[in-house]
């Protein structure tokens, strides 16, 4: 019995060396939560039935009973810390009730077996304090494992939480990407239909034109063959006048070069291809036009007149599609003059325009737009014509949008109509 005291007035902390090591979570990105975390395993398991948790309460303390009664003659400070143990799993474990009925047997258990006089609840003077501490150490070491535990819980189900929100924001992110892919495969079809449209337009335009550019080809092709006969005639006489026939053979030249590029411009608007951003002078697109459209505006006595800025910046565009929306509107001049008995003038200018663009405006003195169809005039198959498609300010209003550009009309009955477009000289069309 007196090594029985001696273990009871010699208490040391070594026991705190046996204290469950804090769980640490490994840092994982918060893109790549582990599967494991969010499914209970050995040190994630649900919160426990009550029964258990009680029970391994009362389960612990009396293991760490009987090994301390054990050990007791050998281990001085062998009760102390097993019961500390005990207390510690009981926190842990089940939470603060059965940690604190772990600390409650605890206490009774040290006191009648360890605290003289054993067998006895009785308490002297002299050993309570003695009981005191070993009450706060039990106290302090189930409060730390409980609230270990308690943080243990919280981090699972944050780590839960976390492992759900990512999962659904993958699950979002892979829907957007899908939504933005089938978008940008809707966004090049229609472009590819906007294109496929617009050369349909063209074919059509040029149809309605064929005998209004069959006489302007013809003209340089003329002349080119009368200065050919011209430097024959000058050649075979008795006396050839070499510099004479020299002339016209280089009139002759240049005829066909300039049949040759009609030809060729008229070539590039039948042609159906992927619209190509370039740098672009649009000055030369209005006078490409004005030249295909010589003799169409000459059959109906149209005075056709440019009031071009010189040096204006280069556009950057399609030179193709931009000839499209001049001719376009040209060709809408030209109709609404054809029945007028006034002066029938179309001006054609062009400027520099505020935030670095052109303006370009196209004005004749026809019939004018009804105020109630300045918008409407742009609408898809709406046309005041009688054997009009409804398609072409549509379409030139589509492709001076994708150059990032402007097009709407003024209309007058009494002056004609006048149709404007803005065109940036930097930015790049969509």
């Amino acid at each position: 019995m007196g090594t029985t005291n001696k273990s009871k007035t010699s208490r040391s902390t070594t026991g705190e060396d046996r204290l469950p090591t804090p769980i640490t979570l490994p840092p994982e990105p918060i893109g790549n939560i582990p599967e494991n975390l969010s499914k209970p395993g050995l040190l994630w398991w649900s919160e426990p039935p009550a029964i258990l948790s009680y029970g391994a309460a009362v389960l612990s303390v009396a293991v760490a009973l009987i090994i301390a009664r054990l050990l007791d003659v050998h281990l001085v400070s062998a009760p102390v810390a097993l019961f500390l143990c005990a207390i510690m799993f009981s926190a842990w474990y089940g939470g603060v009730r059965p940690g604190l009925l772990a600390v409650a047997l605890s206490l009774l258990a040290f006191v009648y077996y360890f605290v003289p006089p054993i067998y006895s609840l009785s308490l002297p003077i002299n050993e309570i304090p003695r009981v005191i501490i070993f009450l706060l150490s039990a106290l302090f070491v189930g409060s730390l494992s409980s609230a270990q535990k308690s943080a243990t819980q919280s981090l699972r189900i944050a780590r839960d939480d976390l492992s759900r929100t990512v999962q659904e924001l993958r699950r979002t992110n892979d829907a957007l990407q899908a939504e933005n892919a089938e978008r940008q495969q809707a966004q090049e079809a229609l472009h590819q239909a906007q294109a496929d449209l617009a050369h349909v337009s063209r074919v059509t335009m040029m149809g309605e034109l064929t005998a209004s550019l069959a006489h302007e080809v013809n003209q340089p092709i003329t002349a080119a063959i009368t200065n050919a006969n011209t430097c024959t005639r000058w050649l075979a006489g008795d006396t050839p006048n070499i510099q004479e026939a020299r002339d016209a053979a280089i009139r002759s030249a240049k005829d066909g070069a300039r049949a040759a590029d009609i030809i060729s411009r008229i070539r590039l608007l039948f042609k159906k291809g992927t619209p190509v951003r370039e740098p672009v002078d649009i000055n030369e697109v209005i006078r490409e036009i004005v030249i295909l459209l010589r003799s169409e505006s000459a059959r109906y006595s149209i005075s056709v007149r440019t009031e071009l800025e010189t040096a204006l910046p280069e556009l950057i565009g399609d030179h193709v599609q931009l000839q499209q929306v001049f001719m376009n509107l040209v060709l809408n001049g030209i109709d609404a003059m054809k029945y007028v008995e006034a002066k029938r003038e179309l001006i054609i200018t062009s400027e520099r325009w505020e935030n670095e663009q052109v303006l370009v405006s196209v004005r004749d003195t026809g019939v004018g737009l009804p105020p109630q169809q300045a918008d409407q005039i742009f609408d898809a198959f709406f046309t005041t014509k009688l054997h009009g498609t409804g398609m072409g300010l549509s379409i030139s209003r589509s492709i001076v949008e994708s150059h990032g550009g402007r097009l709407w009309a003024d209309g007058d009955s009494a002056r004609g109509a006048s149709f404007h477009i803005t065109l940036p000289t930097r930015v790049e069309a969509h």
